[in-house]
């Protein structure tokens, strides 16, 4: 072997050596820091995300279908038992006290902490929030106004052409294609609603048209959400966090030029008890609303809608003597056949 190989061999020895002399030091100063603190050495881990609660299907879809009959109901109560005939002051009202609510409850509970997730821009919130919180409000108003024209049990019959309209919006944009599965069940949800129309008792042309137009409003807002924010994930409670602000300044406008003053001075008779309630109510809807998504099947919620609709029909003819005819009953059969069909198809 050369003089030059051993040197080379020798040199790498050598810093190997150094190498594991250095590590030797580096072990036993820590032994020693180690020795000397009575403490143990401070492990880093990731505090996990508290979760929200959940509920079982079992308990949840009851209450769900308790509190939406139970806000349908009372504002039906509040508009034509009490006399309160100023829907879009009740609007604006629920809406500032789901705006509260919401606000409330980001600072004290979990239940809104997919909203930290969300980064609302100024560009957004102009694109895409102001457009939907005026075609909400639009919705809330005017469905509100129709309970002072129709029954509750026809208006709900009405509410079935929700996916018709959404359905005939959606091909005149071609934002889908019609096919013959969706034709079908567009033709017997039409059917069914003409039917119950037809079968109405006390026809209102006015509030008639007013219900339609809200479904006009409805239809088109949730299109517009599809469009607009397919790529959040926003929870009814989140929507609310957002829409609710946005939709109270809205119907607040709208007062001086629909209900001016007299509404305020109704108040006094209503009583702030049955007006905070009747908010109340509405937004414990919005809660268990988020405590639905997610706990059954589209099949079994579907069908807790229809169930819903029915007690709410029920309610309606029981509470306030509402008149229901063998052909709205058989129209609306129809109109239920096709809407559990178009959720059970996903709408496609």
């Amino acid at each position: 072997m050369s003089s030059t190989t051993k040197e080379i061999m020798h040199d790498e020895e050598k810093r190997a050596a150094e190498l594991l002399l250095d590590a030797t030091k580096d072990t036993s100063s820590d032994d020693d820091r180690n020795a000397e603190s009575p403490l143990p050495t401070p492990v880093t881990a990731t505090a996990p995300k508290p979760s929200k609660p959940k509920l079982s299907a079992a308990m949840i879809i009851p209450i769900w279908i308790v509190l939406s009959s139970a806000v349908i109901l009372y504002n039906n109560h509040v508009y034509n038992t009490l006399m309160f005939k100023y829907p879009v002051f009740l609007v604006t009202f629920h809406l500032a006290f789901a705006a509260v609510g919401t606000r409330v409850l980001q600072r004290t509970t979990h239940l809104l902490d997919a909203a930290k997730d969300i980064h609302m821009s100024k560009d957004m919130f102009m694109k895409s929030i102001l457009p939907i919180g005026m075609l909400f409000s639009g919705s809330l108003v005017l469905s509100n106004t129709a309970y002072l024209y129709l029954s509750v049990a026809y208006i709900q019959m009405l509410k079935a052409f929700t996916p018709v309209a959404i359905l005939l919006i959606s091909w005149s944009f071609r934002l889908q294609e019609p096919n013959k599965k969706l034709a079908i069940i567009v033709l017997m949800i039409s059917t069914g609603v003409a039917l119950t129309s037809q079968g109405e008792l006390h026809f209102n042309l006015f509030g008639f048209l007013t219900q339609a137009a809200a479904v006009g409003f409805e239809s088109s807002r949730l299109v517009m959400i599809q469009i607009l924010l397919h790529n959040l994930k926003m929870d009814p409670l989140v929507s609310l966090h957002y829409y609710a602000p946005v939709c109270a300044v809205i119907t607040a406008c709208i007062i001086p030029f629909t209900e001016g003053l007299a509404p305020f001075y109704a108040l006094k008779d209503l009583g702030a008890l049955v007006l905070l309630s009747n908010a109340g109510v509405a937004f414990l809807l919005n809660v268990a609303a988020v405590f639905l998504v997610g706990v059954g099947s589209g099949l079994i919620l579907t069908l807790a809608g229809v169930f819903k609709d029915i007690l709410l029909i029920t309610g309606s003819v029981i509470i306030f003597g509402a008149s229901v005819s063998p052909m709205q009953v058989f129209g609306y059969s129809i109109a239920l056949c096709g809407l559990v069909l178009f959720k059970t198809s996903g709408g496609k």
